[in-house]
């Protein structure tokens, strides 16, 4: 592969699938390993970005590994928690506190999460480049 194949100032555009935005910035939330979204050479001017999980060994790579916190819009709510989700339900007058009720508020609470999420996916990134930086589209999927 020569260097035109791997300079990311070819890239125009990403397409990334929603659902990959979510569980990659969702795994990021809940866990220490690294999800990102991954452009794998040769590069060109539209690209597509998969989930990928890496390793925690860097590698020599021409890929170009997203965080997702960056494909999403500062305003998205914090991950919910359970103590969050038991501490509103406990407030809540007009329901009554059981283990099933908590599970169900907090399988709700979470699904809201990802929803916001999935709606907040940025118009476009910035990749650096050296010391600059190139303005990259990001193209919703799904």
């Amino acid at each position: 592969m020569d260097f035109e194949d791997t300079d990311p100032r070819r890239i125009r555009s990403l397409a990334v699938t929603t659902d990959d935005v979510v569980a990659a910035y969702e795994a990021r939330q809940r866990s220490a390993r690294r999800t990102v979204l991954r452009a794998n050479p040769p590069l060109s001017g539209r690209m597509r970005a998969r989930l990928h999980v890496a390793d925690a060994e860097v590698e020599e790579t021409d890929a170009i590994h997203l965080d997702p916190a960056r494909l999403v819009s500062s305003d998205v709510p914090a991950y919910p928690s359970p103590d969050d989700t038991e501490d509103a339900l406990r407030a809540d007058p007009d329901a009554e506190f059981s283990v099933e009720r908590h599970r169900e508020r907090h399988v709700a609470a979470v699904e809201a999460w990802r929803e916001a999420v999935a709606s907040s996916v940025v118009e476009s990134v910035e990749l650096r480049v050296g010391d600059e930086t190139h303005a990259v589209e990001i193209k919703t999927l799904g």
